[in-house]
């Protein structure tokens, strides 16, 4: 019989660090979980940690027993080469094929990808064309499904061109600031919500 809180393990370093805070978490890292259930996925930080929204994120999944691992891309930063070119975002967004294995090792994936609509839904397009796997998308501005399903990626109404599909959505969530608690509730929700469906599919195919 288990009592009180479930000890989860991880380790959240892939290298040292540099300068001050040597050792914290940085581009590339993966914290893996003890049950590969969700996998939240960070863009490159733009200093020495995992981005605020994401540590936070993760740390309330974690507290309601939801076990989750963190993957920081190497490349997270900028848009796909397949994106609109709009200005103002000269870097490329890539996945390298371990980040593509380490994600689709999960059951569900929470991406969190910035604030402009128009560069994270072709983040996420990039990650689902790759991916089997159902995503719940965190972002700033509001968006909908059909923006997704008008760019070719499947959705929770309607299969598209992705293997990969998003399966839920939060808004609201504000890059390097503290998520508020009815945010954080929301995704909690949502993520507890997509896993059940996801199990239920799975016992069906049996």
């Amino acid at each position: 019989m288990a009592v009180g809180r479930e000890t989860q393990v991880l380790a959240c370093r892939k290298g040292q660090g540099l300068g001050l805070g040597g050792g914290i978490a940085q581009r590339g890292t993966f914290a893996k979980a003890w049950k590969n259930d969700v996998v939240a996925v960070a863009m490159s930080p733009g200093t020495r940690h995992v981005p605020k929204p994401v540590c936070e994120i993760t740390t309330e999944l974690r507290g309601k027993g939801v076990s989750t691992g963190v993957l920081v891309l190497n490349a997270g930063n900028g848009t796909p080469r397949d994106a609109p070119r709009t200005g103002g975002h000269g870097s490329i967004m890539g996945l390298e094929q371990k980040e593509i294995d380490i994600i689709g090792g999960h059951k569900l994936v929470v991406l969190h990808h910035g604030n402009v609509k128009e560069h994270f839904i072709y983040k996420v397009r990039l990650e689902l064309k790759r991916i089997p796997i159902s995503a719940i998308i965190l972002c700033q501005s509001p968006v909908e499904f059909v923006e997704f399903e008008q760019i070719g990626v499947s959705t929770r109404n309607k299969e598209c061109e992705t293997p990969g599909k998003v399966v839920g959505i939060v808004s609201g969530i504000v890059r390097r600031e503290s998520v508020p608690q009815d945010k954080l509730d929301e995704i909690v929700s949502k993520v507890r919500m997509c896993l059940r469906e996801i199990e239920e599919s799975e016992e069906k195919k049996v």
